[in-house]
């Protein structure tokens, strides 16, 4: 499975490339790696998503694909350990959600396409050159865009005009797990 066909599949915007893929034969298999454990109640909303995301693009799972789940949760042990054993079951392509998790895997593999979301700034933790053109075998979408501030700023300034001053914390040497 080609990158641009998964973020297709993951982005939910393709319509002819289902039936495409109920042509050929190999399953195809999905590692995910989701920074939650197991257990945790929401881990089990993402993964609801993803399947009826999947399913309603006309895949169905143990027929033409498989999902191959890891939890590491935040252990940074986990983390590694499981972004190889992904990397050695020799998936189509690897959904990951998490900063820590996406690095491990940008470490154990240049092929194996991964896929990452909610990572808050990409470009700056090398995982990507640009959110246009990735590069690489590393692509995804992010929940935060730097250009995005002066957008807030125009925005607070709508709503209330009266205000002067604004205020923004941010600590750009901490990257969210």
């Amino acid at each position: 499975m080609k990158r641009r066909e998964f973020i297709t599949l993951i982005g939910g915007g393709a319509t002819a490339w289902p039936l495409k893929a109920h042509a050929q034969q190999p399953m195809a298999r999905i590692g995910v790696m989701l920074a939650f454990s197991a257990s945790d109640p929401e881990a089990k909303p993402f993964v609801a998503a993803l399947k009826k995301g999947v399913q309603d693009l006309g895949w169905i799972e143990g027929s033409n694909i498989e999902f191959d789940f890891r939890w590491p949760a935040a252990d940074p042990d986990r983390i590694r350990a499981y972004a190889t054993e992904l990397v050695d079951t020799k998936p189509s392509a690897i959904l990951v959600n998490s900063t820590a998790a996406t690095a491990a895997l940008q470490q154990k593999t240049l092929t194996v396409p991964v896929v990452f979301v909610n990572i808050a700034d990409p470009i700056r933790s090398g995982f990507v050159a640009s959110l246009a053109a990735p590069g690489g075998n590393i692509t995804g979408f992010t929940n935060f865009e730097t250009t995005m501030g002066a957008k807030w700023l125009q925005l607070l300034r709508d709503v209330a005009p009266e205000r002067i001053r604004a205020g923004l914390l941010f600590n750009p040497n901490i990257h969210p797990s």
